[in-house]
C-alpha cells in the first residue's frame, strides 16, 4: 500500500525519540531521515549522512493495539542524545499494521493510514 504521507521518509535510518500511546492513537516522535522525494529535503549538513528533520509518525483511528514485545533499551550517541533505535519494519495487511524496531514490536488495527507531521525542526 502506498502511503502518501510517508513518501520521502527513510524510516530504517530515522531515530525514534519517544513513543506516545492513547486508546485510539500511537505516535512515534522521530529524528526522521528525509529523502530527495520529500518537499523539505535539503543537502546533508557537514558531518551528516542524511537530511534530518524532527516530526511525528501518527497512527490514528486505532481499534486494537497489541504489543508483541517492548524493550527498555536506549542508545546514547557521542553528543549525549538518547534514542530508542529505528523503525526497522513497517508493514500493512488490510487494516492491520505491524511496526518493529529496537524499541519493540506492535501490531495495530486502524481505520486510517498513518501520517507524518513535520514539526519544523532539524537535528
Amino acid at each position: 500500500m502506498h502511503v502518501p504521507d510517508l513518501a520521502g521518509l527513510y524510516l530504517e535510518d530515522s531515530y525514534v525519540l519517544a513513543i506516545s500511546e492513547t486508546p485510539r492513537r500511537l505516535s512515534f516522535m522521530l529524528d526522521a531521515v528525509l529523502t530527495p522525494a520529500h518537499p523539505r529535503y535539503r543537502a546533508p549538513l557537514p558531518g551528516e549522512q542524511h537530511c534530518y528533520a524532527t516530526g511525528v509518525l501518527i497512527f490514528e483511528g486505532i481499534t486494537t493495539i497489541e504489543w508483541i514485545r517492548r524493550s527498555p533499551l536506549r542508545s546514547v550517541d557521542a553528543a549525549g542524545n538518547v534514542d530508542l533505535g529505528n523503525i526497522d519494519s513497517l508493514t500493512v495487511d488490510g487494516a492491520s499494521w505491524r511496526i518493529e524496531g529496537d524499541w519493540g514490536q506492535v501490531r495495530l488495527l486502524s481505520t486510517s493510514t498513518p501520517s507524518f507531521v513535520d514539526t519544523g525542526g532539524h537535528a
